[in-house]
């Protein structure tokens, strides 16, 4: 007795809350003819519709129970979850009122009661109001005739224009038979070919138009894969609107956001599918383009006027050019650093070599390192170099390959560059980088990925620290800052000046004497260097890490010949059918190049305590002597330590003492005796840094020649 009063309640309050529960349960088709009749009166399109196409006021089509869906009949119904929801859901889904997936079939419709001979609600018979963008024909459900006022309202109309009996109740089809007045309105618009679309393309965004559906694209320039087509699109019908960001190429997600557009914006699926398709090929082949416009891109230059370009060429064949950079320097605020200052900008040059050179600049904290390197990247054109505060460990091999080949590659600070330094060491020997890692392909397995990054590349790098990785540090030509107190007062003296009204022309002044560097460097050509002298050069080769000393010494011998180019002849010739330019090296080039060598690598006699000094030009004296006697090179004489004693008359201990430092500073090296014998001696100390300059162990100084 107690369940069946709390079933009897559970009923009454179920009725209360949808009134129409008991006419759904009855007829469906006459309450939902019903429901969709009150709601013509919430939608202006509908009755005007119904006044242009059925000829009909509002009044007459309420009276005639002419309807529209607009997708709010589940409000009226229980949830499928209940038993009476779920059973009357399951009979309109078996009249075809409602769809398979749970929407109502005639969304966006008007609808049209039909009747049978006895004036019975038979059957529904649905126009879309949208006739603009018409895809499909009329829904019918049911079967019947048209109100008999419509029909006589309509006499073109004839009687066998009549809705056939023969469908059923579980049919719902497009049928060809309307009234004369309402197919005249539909026919015209209600074929619209796949083809027809608008596709707009601004910086801002994408617009593409099909029908009264708009569609705005938006963030396609982020995607550059193939794999990818990441966007943020947004749909839009007269005032609905829908948003959502998604991957297209993704099926599911894709799916997902065509059933929500045809929801939100009162559509058919199969027509926001059509839509999607026609606008994911579009979405396509645009990024595809713009993959390849940024794979083929060349850099922009830009074109010099007739009055840079002659300025530019001037400078360029000065007599006196690497003074002229020192100068210009100077003139820009870098004080001091002559040498510096130079090797780094002929390092920068070099960037257009086969084998570009690597600067680090060392120094302790508020040296000018930073400066330094700012002075000289001003006289690069922006187009030349990269400039990055960081780099992870992968990050290099995902460039591309323009942004970096024959440029200049600046990081600042030892911290920056900490995690690639592998990947830095590389580029600079080998030129190129190669990684391979693994990504889902487009047939959805796990397949591998090869990334190639082109170089070469010119490397200019600054660290505070004494322990950076000595396998990139090996690579670069380390320079040093000048930290002396003379230095330093002449940097105060120079901030000083900006704070005066003469700052105003001194920037002006920069600004002009850089943009002639960069103008300048812009006229510098990748030619081949060719050094006629080369069999005649030399270099100290008693340890490893000379061989990549000595292959920094040639480069920069290239780079100040390149630097010259303007000044030199420039020969063409034909290598396996390629035309190539070339110049060659002179002796002012390998001049300019052991002064600088001397300054970044070499030392001074004053390293040496007196005494040992004296034992080295003593020994000088003894190998050069010992040399004229045998009629033999120094590199080829070998002494011990008991000969050299006995012909300077010092004891054991002072030579063995002296001898000793000299060994550790390389001035001597040491060369193992057969088994049994004691040590031999080669002096490759060649009289260099009498006059108080640094020098460089075994470079040759070659005498100037004319060719």
């Amino acid at each position: 007795m107690l369940s069946t009063t709390v079933r009897s309640d559970y009923l009454t309050e179920l009725h209360a809350r949808f009134p129409l529960l008991a006419s759904f349960q009855s007829n469906p088709i006459a309450a939902t003819i019903d429901y969709y009749a009150g709601c013509l009166a919430g939608s202006p399109k509908a009755i005007q519709w119904a006044q242009t196409v059925l000829n009909l006021s509002q009044s007459e089509a309420q009276s005639l129970q002419i309807g529209f869906s607009d997708r709010s009949l589940g409000s009226q119904l229980p949830n499928k979850q209940v038993q009476h929801g779920r059973s009357i859901r399951e009979a309109l889904e078996t009249l075809g009122i409602y769809k398979t997936n749970g929407r109502e079939s005639l969304r966006g419709y008007v609808t049209i009661p039909l009747f049978n001979d006895l004036g019975d609600i038979t059957g529904i018979h649905a126009l879309r109001v949208d006739a603009e963008n018409r895809e499909d024909g009329p829904i019918v459900i049911g079967t019947g005739e048209w109100p008999l006022a419509l029909r006589t309202a309509h006499v073109a109309v004839t009687p066998d224009a009549v809705i056939p009996e023969a469908v059923t109740f579980d049919a719902v089809m497009p049928v060809d038979v309307i009234p004369a007045a309402a197919a005249t309105a539909v026919e015209a618009t209600a074929v619209e070919t796949p083809a027809t679309f608008e596709l707009t393309v601004t910086p801002q965004h994408i617009a593409f138009t099909r029908g009264d559906r708009h569609y705005q694209v938006r963030g396609l320039e982020r995607n550059m894969s193939s794999l990818t087509l990441r966007v943020c699109l947004q749909a839009t019908r007269q005032d609905l609107i829908y948003l959502d960001t998604l991957d297209l190429v993704k099926a599911r997600s894709r799916n997902a956001l065509i059933q929500a557009i045809a929801v939100e914006l009162f559509v058919e699926e199969s027509t926001v599918k059509k839509d999607i398709g026609i606008l994911l090929l579009q979405l396509e082949d645009l990024r595809n383009r713009q993959i390849d416009a940024v794979k083929n891109r060349t850099p922009s230059t830009p074109e010099l006027t007739t009055e840079d370009r002659e300025q530019a060429l001037q400078w360029l064949r000065s007599p006196n050019l690497s003074e002229q950079i020192v100068n210009d320097l100077d003139q820009c605020g870098m004080v001091g650093e002559a040498f510096n200052k130079l090797a780094a900008y002929l390092a920068v040059v070099s960037r257009k070599l086969a084998q570009p050179l690597a600067i680090l600049i060392q120094s302790s904290s508020s040296a000018g390192k930073t400066t330094l390197m700012d002075s000289v990247l001003a006289m690069v054109p922006p187009e030349d170099q990269l400039r990055l505060s960081n780099l992870t460990g992968q990050s290099l091999y995902y460039l591309d390959s323009q942004a970096i080949r024959h440029k200049t590659l600046a990081i600042s600070e030892e911290q920056g560059i900490a995690e690639a330094s592998y990947a830095l060491k590389l580029l600079q020997s080998e030129g190129r980088l190669s990684h391979a890692t693994v990504a889902k392909g487009s047939d959805g397995r796990m397949a591998m990925q090869a990334y190639h990054v082109e170089g070469p590349v010119q490397l200019f790098l600054t660290s505070t620290s004494l322990e950076m990785d000595e396998e990139l540090v090996n690579r670069c030509l380390v320079l040093s800052v000048d930290e002396t107190r003379e230095q330093t007062l002449a940097i105060q003296a120079q901030q000083r000046l900006l704070q005066t009204r003469h700052s105003v022309a001194f920037l002006r002044q920069c600004k002009d004497v850089r943009h002639l560097h960069q103008n300048a460097q812009r006229l510098l050509r990748p030619l081949q260097v060719y050094n006629p002298f080369a069999d005649r050069l030399s270099f100290a080769s008693d340890r490893t890490r000379l061989r990549r000393d000595h292959s920094k010494y040639l480069t920069l011998i290239q780079s100040i010949a390149l630097l010259h180019q303007y000044q030199r002849p420039i020969q063409v010739e034909e290598v396996d059918g390629k035309r190539i330019e070339s110049i060659e090296v002179t002796m002012k080039d390998i001049t300019l190049a052991n002064r600088l060598m001397a300054e970044i690598l070499g030392r001074s006699l004053d390293e040496l305590s007196p005494q040992t000094r004296r034992c080295l030009l003593l020994l000088e004296e003894y190998v050069l002597d010992q040399c004229q006697r045998k009629d033999i090179d120094q590199k080829d004489y070998r002494f011990s330590r008991r000969e050299f004693r006995e012909s300077i008359g010092w004891s054991d201990f002072q030579v063995r003492m002296h001898l000793s430092k000299l060994v550790a500073m390389e001035y001597v090296l040491v060369h193992h005796g057969k088994q049994g014998r004691s040590y031999l001696y080669e002096l490759i100390y060649a009289g260099q840094g009498r006059d108080g300059k640094p020098f460089v162990l075994g470079l040759t100084e070659l005498e100037a020649e004319t060719r």
